[in-house]
């Protein structure tokens, strides 16, 4: 595969068609309540961009059962959460309320909620949903009975292990990709959101089962990592790219480099799995954002990866100006299913939004671009570079079990009467599993990277500037679970009926 050749990679779709040859099966996770929850008034970030996607969906005619299964997920219980984010953090999420948080300022501090993440009604159910909707669609991957999943309320990537930050609590991202690891050897992870990924690429800083790879805007930017100097650390180093990106970036300066390196990437990494996190944010005119894509220019790198007929996670993601999020998000869940959707909207209850154009396709529009062609490819040749430096397909340890055909009928006498049973769950998991040596390896050195730069700013400065809660480690037995499924069409609910903000200087968003 020649890297040089913007549009070599996996049969890549045409410009102007959203279709290849072969459809995809698709499922899509969405739960009408998603868009009741407020962050509060001011605030950039709004839920209810969701619910506007998914009207849009409906009056486009893409939640027929012929075009996709709809699913409305199972809430994330405490423990799915805790794989990833720590018990004590959890556990404040769980407790915090509008009304109690006043007398918890310490833990407030310690975890970073406040103005940016704040404490609102229904917080921990939010956290709950869009967590399970992105860990239930891994698991209808892992089970084979789907080619691409999607999950417009998840791609929160700026949550650590026991911190919010960015407009994000749960990281569904992080949580998806341990789910992913249980039946793939290695997930590519891509983010295309204007800001940098930090939260997923901490996660997996130090391992070589993920590959994280995340376009932004670098330099005076929230929040201000994603240099193209942090490549990963001890097994994981060379599988961390970071592409830097200055203002005004335009669709064919984006795809000169996106598609290269992704192509580069696919060839060396051959991943399992993508997911891909589809941040609206670097679309133009978003209200936080400064990029000039067009909505057509976004869809392109879901066209791309859709190409490589690779199992796909779509995810959303940043997105403030919502009128723009939910065509961006209409148009990209037609690409997934192969759908040329008309540029005229359909009449819907949001109609008055999308005025005065009415039209599907975000525009870009005269800004200028900062990014020169002469600094687009040093950044080009330098990630290139760094992907020479990998073996192909990187081997680990991994016990590979035959999928079974026939489904296990459960125990009942040994069953937990506490334990919630739901049969028609897509959270169905299996704890009781051996784990891989390999496995628990990574559960082991997720928060590496967090400690490590940590123990850096206390060595340089004498004091330490964050805390790290270094509790109990996820719950490392519940790897494995993917490969014993629950029902093909589990869970599967038909939603067919489809139910501003200031920019305040040194908001963070996500």
């Amino acid at each position: 595969m020649d890297p040089s050749s913007a549009g070599a990679g996996g049969n890549s779709l045409a410009s102007a068609s959203c279709g290849d040859a072969q459809k995809r099966r698709v499922c899509y996770f969405y739960d009408p309540e998603v868009g009741n929850y407020y962050y509060g008034q001011g605030h950039p970030m709004k839920p209810h961009r969701v619910r506007m996607t998914h009207a849009l969906l409906a009056h486009y005619g893409l939640l027929a059962p012929a075009k996709m299964q709809v699913l409305r997920p199972l809430p994330a219980r405490d423990r799915d959460l805790c794989r990833f984010h720590s018990d004590d953090y959890v556990a404040f999420l769980r407790a915090v309320t509008p009304e109690t948080q006043l007398d918890q300022i310490r833990s407030l501090r310690r975890f970073n909620v406040g103005e940016d993440c704040p404490v609102f009604d229904g917080l921990y159910a939010y956290c709950q949903t869009y967590a399970g909707a992105s860990v239930g669609a891994a698991v209808k991957l892992n089970h084979g009975t789907h080619d691409i999943a999607i999950n417009w309320s998840g791609g929160l990537h700026h949550a650590k292990k026991s911190e919010a930050s960015g407009f994000c609590y749960v990281n569904d991202i992080v949580l998806a990709i341990l789910e992913l690891l249980k039946l793939h050897e290695r997930v590519l992870y891509i983010d295309i959101d204007i800001h940098h990924g930090d939260g997923v690429e901490e996660a997996f800083y130090t391992t070589n089962r993920v590959m994280t790879v995340s376009f932004h805007k670098f330099g005076d930017y929230f929040p201000g990592t994603g240099d193209i100097r942090d490549i990963g650390y001890s097994e994981g180093k060379y599988y961390c790219l970071n592409v830097p990106l200055d203002d005004g970036i335009d669709d064919d300066s984006y795809q000169s480099i996106f598609k290269p390196i992704i192509s580069k990437v696919m060839e060396m990494y051959r991943p399992g799995a993508v997911v891909l996190q589809c941040g609206a944010d670097s679309l133009s005119g978003d209200r936080l954002g400064c990029f000039n894509l067009s909505g057509k220019g976004h869809a392109e790198c879901v066209k791309f990866m859709r190409s490589f007929n690779v199992p796909l996670l779509l995810l959303g993601g940043g997105g403030y100006t919502i009128r723009n999020v939910a065509r961006c998000w209409c148009y990209e869940t037609g690409v997934a299913l192969g759908e040329e959707l008309r540029e005229k909207l359909p009449y819907n209850e949001y109609y008055e939004y999308f005025g005065p154009e009415y039209s599907l396709f975000v525009a870009a529009s005269n800004m200028e671009n900062r990014n020169t062609n002469k600094q687009l490819e040093e950044i080009k040749c330098n990630i290139l570079d760094n992907l020479s430096k990998l073996q192909h397909a990187p081997s680990v340890q991994f016990e590979e079990r035959i999928p079974e055909t026939k489904l296990p009928e459960p125990d009942e006498d040994q069953e937990d009467p506490d334990e919630r049973n739901d049969p028609d769950s897509d959270m169905v998991l299996d704890d009781h599993k051996p784990m891989g040596h390999s496995a628990r390896s990574l559960i082991h050195n997720i928060g590496v990277k967090r400690e490590i730069t940590e123990t850096e700013t206390k060595d340089q400065h004498g004091k330490r500037l964050t805390t790290e809660h270094k509790g109990p480690e996820p719950m490392a037995d519940d790897l494995g679970s993917s490969k014993q499924a629950p029902p093909a069409d589990a869970n599967a609910v038909a939603v067919n009926a489809p139910g501003n903000a200031r920019n305040e200087p040194g908001s963070s968003p996500k």
